[in-house]
């Protein structure tokens, strides 16, 4: 008997087949929708990272205060960078802002007859929130941003490197003197806020809205006390710690070369600027 012919051998499935397909499309939408929940988990850990590292160089900063050397004429070099060449913004800045608040409540109290509370509420309003807010976001754009620009070079360049070779702490050397600057001079800027803009409230109020002039220093003076200064000095105290934490902080971890550098500049303006408004509103509602 001639042997029977072998069974074909099964054919192999097609693994290009529509399940297949299927099977790699929902494939590919889980990893995109892992990658998609996943990113705003990495947003919030960088950001808990930034805040910590900044944090920390706040701190190492505030605690070389007391280790030697002084860095006395580094500290003082830094408080003319910060505080002399910020007096015309400032000056400027103030003005104009006692006189647009003065027009602006003039207006609004003459719909019921109470001109004469303008001194007052423009009063209040510079020394307990417009005089130390301004004048922090006004330092934070013109100093904060130089501050992280010089250390960011250095830290490309390798400067901050060789003070390490030299045995020279960096946090000494570079960010104790300008976190002493910054909580020396803010208060002293937003005291100059606080005068400038009242100056120019009276000018306004008195010169143009035809204000009585004795009514106006009377009720500023009935207004606004003691603590109203001391509070708005002690958030140009806190918001000076910001300025330098952060700008040292973007400063002293730039990388990437000149780009990183501008990156490094335009983030410290940006998140010092947030980190004061948001602090202002946690000292306002904690102070009396």
């Amino acid at each position: 008997m001639p042997p029977s012919p072998p069974h074909p051998a099964p054919a192999p499935q097609d693994a290009s087949g529509p399940e297949h397909a299927r099977g790699g499309l929902l494939g590919r939408w889980a990893v995109r929708l892992v990658e998609m929940a996943g990113r705003p988990a990495l947003t919030v850990l960088d950001g808990i990272e930034d805040v910590g590292r900044a944090v920390r160089i706040g701190g190492m900063g505030l605690a070389n205060i007391a280790i030697p050397p002084v860095r006395l004429r580094l500290t003082i070099r830094q408080m003319e960078f910060i505080g002399v060449q910020s007096l015309p913004i400032i000056v400027l800045t103030s003005a104009f802002t006692g006189a647009v608040f003065t027009l602006q409540s003039h207006r609004a109290f003459a719909l019921f007859g109470a001109e004469g509370m303008v001194g007052g509420t423009v009063g209040v309003a510079l020394t307990r929130e417009l005089g130390p807010t301004l004048t922090g976001l006004l330092v934070a754009g013109r100093a904060g941003s130089a501050m992280a620009a010089e250390i960011g070079s250095m830290r490309v360049s390798e400067q901050i490197d060789a003070l390490e070779a030299m045995a020279v702490d960096p946090i000494n050397y570079l960010v104790k003197p300008r976190m002493v600057a910054a909580m020396l001079v803010l208060p002293m800027l937003t005291a100059l806020f606080d005068m400038v803009g009242v100056l120019g409230s009276w000018f306004v109020g008195t010169q143009v809205m035809g204000l009585s002039e004795p009514e106006f220093w009377v009720r500023l003076g009935e207004w606004v006390d003691w603590d109203d200064v001391w509070s708005g000095l002690f958030k140009a105290w806190i918001f000076g710690i910001i300025i330098g934490s952060v700008a040292c902080y973007k400063g002293y971890y730039t990388a990437g070369g000149a780009k990183g550098v501008g990156i490094a500049t335009t983030t410290a303006v940006v998140v010092s600027s947030v980190a004061i408004l948001v602090s202002n509103f946690f000292i306002a509602w904690a102070l009396p």
